[in-house]
């Protein structure tokens, strides 16, 4: 992809802002995951809510809708949105923790950044709570599963995009 047309390059090649100011509000979608894997005993305490630091799944999923919030102050490029809905869901798995956050607001430009920086610092506060018990633990796959709205319509991760 050339420089004229990356929305975030300007003519000169320098990052700036988009200017949105004439784009319509519409409805705007984004769902976004993570995944920390862990080992079946830390699994396990999680489970039997028996880490030192506390109710692990409960803080990271604050954490990952707070930081939806905040993600134009952690992200240059980003707009500051009015959201109207964040939720960050965690699932058990035998091998660790998937989050799935979904975003949404009404604005002229997506929240796909927002529901990826969720699942991500969901991820991170998980990894800060099991840290005194497996500071091996590993955070992957984030990443963007289904957008809605805008110009350029609907996204949906599925074979040819996975």
């Amino acid at each position: 992809m050339d420089a004229k047309r990356l929305s975030h390059i300007d003519s000169a090649g320098q990052a700036h802002m988009v200017d949105v100011t004439e784009k319509p509000s519409t409805r705007r979608r984004a769902v976004a995951e993570s995944f920390v894997r862990l080992s079946r005993e830390t699994i396990a305490l999680i489970t039997r809510g028996r880490l030192p630091k506390g109710d692990a799944i409960a803080t990271a999923r604050l954490a990952g809708i707070m930081a939806a919030k905040r993600t134009p102050e952690l992200i240059p490029l980003c707009h500051p949105l009015m959201l109207t809905h964040v939720d960050v869901q965690a699932e058990l798995l035998k091998t660790g923790v998937r989050f799935v956050s979904t975003v949404s607001c009404i604005g002229e430009t997506g929240v796909e950044m927002e529901a990826l920086t969720a699942s991500s610092v969901a991820a991170l506060a998980l990894y800060d709570m099991v840290k005194a018990v497996e500071r091996g633990a590993i955070i992957h796959r984030v990443r963007l599963l289904e957008k809605e709205g805008g110009k350029s319509g609907t996204f949906r991760r599925g074979r040819k995009n996975s």
